[in-house]
């Protein structure tokens, strides 16, 4: 198990935001927890001195491209990018520095997964450079993918069949539960413990972490298997529950775990 940094980019800016106020109409609802004085390549140089690899930057919207390419270009391969990645601009942002990218709505679209574009950009740039964003919210008992600033229900819930399917045409999962996403307010446990109950790839875990209680719930859940992100309640990002420096050292690469 793994603390897995994050770098959230809004308008250019470093930000914590409440996930499920995205949206594509406008941004009168758009609730912001935090904004950081510092730019993007700060926090890349800060997990880059501590040896943080396998976190994202995600570009939430437009104008995020030159913050994103300077927090690559402060740690080439450290980082994965995610947001608006497509079949065009993938191999640009690797050649960027980005480790991977992070792919949801390109291959997830009118609704559903469309494979013959998940296939092209896993041969495009080689399934080890590819990460799929699972994102999702409850509907009923299942979660569903969610697309499009995480505003579209998808017809697809997450299944072991899914994650099956999937796998051959990528390194790992990045799952953000939206609905607890910038709330700390805790974890979805029944996510966890589904995805703990799945073992193929490696996956990410984000949303709602608010203590330590809540990593271990899933490290407990996730039987180890599943990293971990933290957004609001860290202390670099204006939190006050949980402090960087501890997680770093509790589960960056010289701990145990």
């Amino acid at each position: 198990m793994r603390f897995r940094p994050c770098i959230d980019l809004h308008h250019g800016k470093v930000k914590q935001i409440v996930g499920g106020t995205l949206s594509d109409a406008g941004e009168q609802n758009l609730q912001i927890n935090f904004e950081a004085q510092q730019p993007a390549q700060w926090f890349a140089r800060l997990y880059q001195r501590d040896g943080l690899t396998g976190g994202h930057i995600i570009q939430l919207g437009a104008g995020n491209q030159q913050a994103a390419e300077e927090a690559l270009a402060a740690w080439p391969g450290g980082m994965q990018l995610g947001g608006g990645v497509s079949l065009d601009n993938a191999a640009d942002w690797l050649a960027a520095g980005a480790a991977a990218v992070i792919v949801t709505s390109w291959v997830f679209h009118d609704g559903t997964l469309d494979e013959a574009r998940l296939k092209q950009l896993s041969q495009r740039i080689g399934p080890q450079r590819l990460v799929i964003d699972l994102s999702c919210r409850r509907r009923g008992n299942d979660y569903f993918i969610v697309t499009n600033r995480w505003q579209t229900f998808t017809q697809e819930p997450i299944t072991p069949q899914l994650l099956d399917r999937l796998s051959a045409f990528c390194c790992e999962y990045l799952i953000h539960a939206v609905d607890v996403e910038g709330k700390c307010q805790g974890i979805e446990t029944e996510l966890v413990s589904r995805l703990g109950k799945w073992a193929g790839l490696p996956m990410t875990y984000a949303g709602g972490i608010r203590s330590q209680e809540d990593i271990d719930t899933i490290q407990r859940l996730g039987r180890d298997n599943i990293d971990f992100t933290v957004g609001s309640a860290l202390d670099i990002f204006g939190g006050r529950a949980l402090r960087y420096e501890t997680l770093a050292k509790a589960y960056g690469p010289g701990s145990k775990d």
